[in-house]
């Protein structure tokens, strides 16, 4: 199978993320190399931490022309829990931080206000599930994935795309609906882990693989990108 490239900068669980890549037959690096990242056939872009300082050692790194760049080449990019965040247009964690925009929209707070008699535990830590429209999720990496299933999460931030049309599926905490993964149209991100979702979340490694193999599973009709 062709090499994925997993970003290092840092700030991911990379040991997982790799481990995951190996299990569903996926030739995996663990890489801070703009030319690796740019020989790619996929790149993942994990991320656990503060967007800012994220956003900061990816340009000390050099790392976001190329991670641009491979986004606008075509080829699947996947994005986990802040990772997912870093695509966006910018955050609201801790102050304003650009991130790489390459989906419009921003990154916000839980609030903690009360919820069924009690305050809102933030951050979310823990199973919670996700849903959406399985006739979608045949094109995307979610493939494989029952509609309600549940994913592991820890965030205390979640992201709102300005265009609802890229939400593949959407989670419930508190009185929050949010979206929960996303897609655009090559672009494939996720604000749960699915390194750390047992072997519903290694479906999505696997559907990555299936992409890599057979091509076009990101082309589905009316995508909104």
């Amino acid at each position: 199978m062709s090499t994925v490239a997993i970003v290092d900068y840092g700030l991911g669980n990379l040991f997982s993320v790799h481990q995951a890549c190996r299990q569903a037959g996926l030739d995996a690096v663990i890489t801070s190399a703009g030319a690796e990242i740019a020989n790619a056939r996929a790149v993942i872009l994990p991320g656990i931490g503060a967007f800012g300082t994220a956003m900061e050692t990816l340009r000390k790194l050099d790392l976001v022309e190329p991670i641009c760049d491979f986004a606008h080449s075509g080829k699947p990019l996947l994005g986990i829990c802040l990772g997912m965040q870093l695509l966006m247009t910018e955050s609201h964690e801790f102050g304003r931080h650009r991130g790489l925009d390459l989906i419009p929209g921003e990154v916000v707070r839980f609030s903690d206000r009360e919820h069924a008699g009690s305050r809102l535990k933030v951050p979310q830590v823990g199973w919670n599930r996700i849903f959406g429209t399985p006739a979608v999720w045949k094109h995307s990496l979610l493939q494989d994935v029952r509609d309600g299933e549940y994913m592991y999460f820890v965030h205390s931030y979640y992201c709102k795309p300005e265009n609802a049309g890229v939400v593949l599926s959407t989670t419930r905490y508190g009185e929050t609906e949010f979206c929960s993964s996303l897609q655009s149209p090559n672009i494939f991100a996720c604000q749960f882990h699915p390194e750390r979702s047992g072997p519903s979340g290694l479906t999505i490694y696997n559907a990555l693989s299936t992409t890599l193999t057979v091509g076009a599973l990101y082309e589905r009709p009316g995508l909104q990108s």
